[in-house]
């Protein structure tokens, strides 16, 4: 089975909307900003709390809106270029970062998400926070000990499996080692 993206999930929550809550986009997007809600944890929760979301669907309608009320995950272009916005000096290396995997993992895809790329296969093995002036690599190792070559994964996004991270200055971390850690 064919994992959805973020844009799916995104497309597939806003097309069903006003049949199951009764109120479209526009009319959601109205109603909150008459709200004196500002902060986006109080806004999930407001939507959660009196107009019964779960959690997914509150999170989505909070993003929409903190985006003015357009779609966010409509295009994975954006998505990256948004990434780069903070820190385009990273576009090389993370370049060299695709090259890698595409090299040493010919069946995995690049997915971007809104704040970090996820690297996947059957699911998802890596995620990458794009950095000012460095890449983390976030990877799925489970009990492994933390030691100078991995450390506690400090990445904004991902799942909690994600658990340990390589820092990536330069090529030189896209190595033999970081393939075995990968796999």
């Amino acid at each position: 089975m064919a994992q959805k993206t973020s844009g799916e999930f995104e497309k597939e929550f806003v097309d069903g909307l006003s049949n199951s809550t009764g109120t479209d986009l526009a009319g959601w997007m109205t109603m909150l900003a008459g709200t004196a809600i500002t902060k986006r944890n109080d806004m999930i929760a407001w939507l959660k709390n009196e107009h019964g979301f779960g959690h997914m669907n509150a999170s989505l309608l909070a993003g929409i809106h903190a985006n003015g009320g357009k779609l966010v995950y409509q295009s994975t272009d954006n998505l990256l270029a948004d990434q780069f916005a903070k820190a385009p000096d990273m576009r090389p290396l993370y370049e060299e970062f695709v090259e890698y995997i595409t090299k040493n993992f010919p069946n995995a895809t690049l997915l971007p998400k809104k704040t970090y790329v996820s690297v996947l296969e059957k699911r998802e093995f890596c995620a990458v926070n794009i950095k000012k002036a460095e890449l983390r690599i976030g990877l799925d190792l489970g009990d492994r000990p933390f030691d100078d070559t991995v450390e506690k994964a400090k990445l904004t996004g991902p799942m909690p499996r994600i658990s340990h991270m390589v820092v990536a200055a330069d090529n030189g971390r896209f190595d033999g080692n970081l393939t075995e850690l990968l796999k």
